[in-house]
């Protein structure tokens, strides 16, 4: 590959799956973030989002309160987007939700038709997850090793 190809960032799982459900999660909220934001930026905090969304335990974030949403819009370690934080929240009782009716994340990506190049994945992902458009859809799928290409791609 040459200097001027671009190659996929490390937190992207190209080449193998997530490991588990947070894995999902994590890469979904930061593709949530990173809507209309710099990935270098992002990539900078990502240490801090870590630590201020409890390592993306989905269980953890899933009963995240008022006050915690207070806590992180206070946290200047981390983007202070008050609809990414709840969108946040919600997903993760989203995942919750997936889980039981899936078993796991990956299960449900698994069940979802994917014939005709993720069309209807990333419309039931837009409409079941909060703040992810097709843009996003599209980018949280590459990035946890789906085969989704751009629409105009043959």
């Amino acid at each position: 590959m040459s200097e001027k190809e671009w190659s996929p960032p490390k937190w992207m799982y190209r080449d193998r799956r997530p490991p588990n459900d947070d894995a999902h999660f994590e890469n979904m909220t930061r593709v949530i973030f990173l809507a209309g934001l710099s990935w270098k930026m992002i990539d900078e905090k990502w240490p801090n989002f870590q630590k201020a969304f409890k390592n993306f335990s989905i269980d953890a974030v899933a009963k995240f309160s008022e006050n915690d949403v207070k806590r992180l819009m206070s946290d200047a370690g981390i983007v202070r987007n008050r609809a990414k934080i709840i969108a946040t929240i919600n997903n993760a009782r989203q995942f919750q939700s997936v889980r039981k009716e899936h078993g796991s994340f990956r299960s449900f990506l698994d069940s979802l038709d994917k014939s005709s190049n993720y069309a209807l994945v990333i419309k039931d992902l837009g409409k079941r997850f909060n703040r992810l458009g097709p843009s996003s859809a599209r980018i949280f799928l590459y990035s946890v090793g789906e085969n989704v290409r751009h629409p105009e791609e043959k």
